[in-house]
């Protein structure tokens, strides 16, 4: 009985030892993940302020026009520190931004960057999650019934589908939506916004297809990117021996193989998701929508540099952060990933 007991007693304290052990090496890999998020956006806010400064044109001259005296222009560089070496303007930049001072935007109708960025980011999210979601509900079913007979008729139509859709440019694709759901038949408006705190089924309304043209562009992706995991792993040993056991095809498709054909999904989705957030430039532009795409290209227009380095280091800020959480989510979806680090 005593031999039993202190085997049961060291049993326990092993298991209590990996558990620890396996904390421990969570927390260092967030640690280590932090780090590097943390230099990763470092040198993309310096990037950002290397690429505002070669941005043509001069920000005094957007302001006061062109037919200013030199004095004027001079002044007024002096006054907005433009003067200042690229260092010295970075450092200050960061100085503030570190306490959540972006500037003011020099432009009419000019305002804190803060404030014209949160007005315009939350569009673009609401724009990029919708887009992935609907990109995500339409090729995740089409992946899996492509991938159960590889090479058959359902397959092959899927795959032409694919082709077709890839080689259709986002404002092609917007402009045929705007065709026939606003103009033909006016099921949607185009030219108007309404925020989710005033009604969300009128900003669903307003959203839909905006979203659908950013999702347009992720469908052929994502089907392809899963069709090809799925096809891989319907060959491994584990789904065979579900075959061989009765299991139905749905079961061995969605319980089976779904789940670790994900991983190459999930990275190219959270890499989608950051991009997206500034690449709603399109979506923005054909249906109005004041976005952060079109705050980024109204600013590059105008030579509001402040605005425009607050709008790109946001965006490439979240891009970045996204791709972190991904990494971290590697283990969650795949066991053998955390058994390989055990």
């Amino acid at each position: 009985m005593t031999a039993v007991a202190t085997t049961s007693t060291d049993n326990k304290d092993a298991a209590n030892r990996a558990s620890r052990n396996k904390r421990v090496r969570a927390g260092k890999a967030i640690m280590r993940k932090l780090g590097e998020l943390v230099l990763v956006i470092l040198l993309v806010t310096f990037a950002t302020a290397v690429l505002v400064d070669l941005v043509p044109g001069n920000a005094a001259v957007a302001i006061l026009g062109d037919s200013q005296p030199p004095e004027a222009y001079a002044a007024l560089e002096e006054e907005l520190g433009l003067n200042d070496g690229l260092f010295v303007r970075y450092g200050e930049w960061l100085g503030n931004a570190l306490q959540g001072d972006l500037g003011e935007s020099i432009i009419p109708p000019g305002g804190s960057v803060v404030d014209r960025i949160s007005s315009a980011l939350p569009v673009s999210i609401q724009l990029a999650i919708m887009g992935l979601v609907i990109a995500l509900g339409v090729s995740i079913p089409l992946a899996l019934w492509s991938s159960w007979r590889p090479g058959g008729r359902v397959d092959r139509i899927i795959t032409t589908m694919t082709f077709g859709l890839v080689s259709l440019p986002s404002f092609v694709a917007g402009m045929l939506l705007i065709l026939f759901f606003v103009k033909v038949w006016p099921l949607f408006p185009r030219a108007e916004w309404v925020r989710l705190t005033e009604s969300v089924p009128d900003n669903l309304r307003h959203a839909f297809l905006p979203a659908l043209v950013v999702a347009v562009g992720e469908i052929p992706v994502f089907l392809r990117v899963l069709r090809g995991d799925l096809v891989e792993t319907l060959q491994q040993d584990f789904v065979t021996a579900a075959r061989a056991r009765g299991m139905s095809p749905k079961r061995v498709l969605v319980s089976e193989a779904f789940r670790p054909s994900s991983l190459s999904l999930v990275t190219v989705a959270g890499v989608s998701l950051g991009r997206l957030i500034g690449s709603t430039v399109i979506a923005e532009s054909l249906f109005g929508l004041p976005g952060m795409g079109s705050l980024i290209v109204s600013s590059a227009l105008t030579k509001d540099l402040a605005l425009l380095q607050g709008a790109v280091v946001t965006v490439a800020v979240i891009y970045v952060v996204v791709n972190a959480f991904v990494d971290l989510s590697y283990s969650r979806l795949d066991p053998r990933l955390r058994r390989a680090g055990a």
